[in-house]
């Protein structure tokens, strides 16, 4: 381990037991093992047992920030209490460096029966802090954490985001040159995960190293040099974070969800017979394009067109929005006929999606139409979020004639 790793994890394995009366069997055989000096079957498994985290190793340097990411119950939070000491590998070894700050689990370290001041203490000590040194923090601790007078109210009376708060600003206040964060932040609201998200950039910046475990590809596509992907215990590398977060999205994809799901067809009066696009798979930039051809035996007037772009991986939407956006009226005339729609430009980067679209009747008083169709959006080399933006550079030794500035950097 050079002087530059600050984390160093070699094939390292976590098993554990399905069935809690052969566990606490199991352990008392490997205690009376270990008191006649002869070892546990730690590399073995037994009856009921299972490997939650199966021959694990990578580095991590000074400074660096690792991504980890995986389906629930894949062995992250596992990891990341063996790189914390609270569980021992039962197959290889891991070398830490430096005082490590960690958010694990919500309210871990903390007494319930304590108040929040008494609290910093005891987990600002866990942390490696002496007192003198909680002290001279802990206005700055209280001050981030921004609980208010709660303060000196029992913990066991605090919300879940209000322990984020708390253990979050003690974790950072450490001065860690280890930082471990897992999902525990998607608890706090909007305010308080930007003010956490700056304070791990601030570190970063002053050479912390920092792990991530997160399902927010956003996250992990912003901070993260690196990503391990992790599924059923087993580590699959990455360096480039674009290709992980794709990996990741197509764990979550079953066959159903790459075909279309045509909802609604029409009525008595008018039908839907066929659906076309242009393509299913894109890159950022292109243009979506939408054949809805129609046998109508009346006419339908000033419809409605709902347009929705759904991510597969997060709940949210990259687009929503209806012909009335666009100051677009739409008529169905009757006969036979075609709509076609085009999402022009879309320029959503390495993200699995579904185009909804949906067509309502004037005043939307009856659906007419919804098709679910899924689309995929490559990513472009060197380049993670979810969105990718066209931009030009060059250098000039005259004016271009732009603006004055908002803010003059002279």
């Amino acid at each position: 381990m050079n002087d530059e790793t600050a984390i160093q994890v070699e094939h390292v394995s976590k098993k554990f037991c399905k069935d809690l009366k052969t566990s606490m069997r199991y352990a008392i055989e490997d205690i009376g093992r270990n008191a006649v000096g002869m070892p546990a079957p730690s590399g073995l498994l037994r009856e009921h047992e299972f490997w939650a985290v199966d021959d694990v190793s990578f580095e991590v340097e000074r400074g660096e920030t690792l991504g980890i990411i995986g389906p629930n119950g894949s062995g992250k939070t596992t990891l990341l209490k063996m790189l914390n000491g609270i569980f021992w590998p039962d197959k290889g070894k891991i070398s830490v460096k430096g005082r490590m700050g960690v958010l694990i689990d919500v309210g871990a370290g903390f007494h319930p029966m304590l108040t929040g001041r008494e609290n910093v203490y005891v987990n600002a000590a866990i942390l490696g802090m002496s007192k003198r040194e909680t002290e001279e923090k802990f206005d700055s601790i209280v001050e981030f954490a921004d609980i208010g007078n709660f303060i000196d109210t029992a913990v066991k009376y605090y919300s879940s985001g209000m322990f984020v708060r708390l253990g979050f600003a003690v974790a950072v206040h450490c001065e860690p040159d280890i930082l471990l964060v897992d999902e525990v932040l998607a608890v706090g609201d909007n305010g308080f995960q930007r003010k956490c998200f700056n304070k791990i950039g601030e570190l970063k910046k002053n050479g912390t190293t920092v792990i991530i475990v997160s399902h927010s590809m956003h996250l992990i596509s912003t901070y993260a040099n690196k990503v391990i992907l992790i599924n059923d215990g087993t580590a699959h590398h990455f360096a480039s974070v674009g290709e992980a977060t794709h990996a990741y999205g197509r764990l979550f994809l079953s066959g159903q969800d790459r075909e279309f799901n045509l909802k609604v067809s029409g009525n008595e009066r008018i039908q839907f017979c066929d659906v076309c696009t242009n393509k299913r798979t894109f890159y950022p930039g292109e243009t979506f394009y939408l054949s809805l051809k129609y046998v109508s035996s009346q006419e339908y007037e000033d419809v409605d067109v709902d347009l929705v772009i759904e991510s597969n991986n997060e709940p949210q939407a990259f687009f929503q929005a209806t012909n009335r956006t666009f100051n677009e009226t739409i008529n169905l005339r009757k006969g036979s006929h075609e709509l076609v729609i085009a999402l022009q430009d879309i320029p959503l980067n390495n993200a699995f999606a579904t185009v909804a679209v949906v067509v309502w009747s004037n005043r939307r008083t009856e659906l007419l139409f919804w098709c679910d169709i899924p689309v995929e959006f490559k990513g472009v080399a060197l380049s993670s979020g979810k969105n990718f933006l066209k931009v030009t550079y060059s250098t000039s030794s005259s004016s271009l004639g732009l603006s004055s500035p908002l803010v003059s950097l002279k």
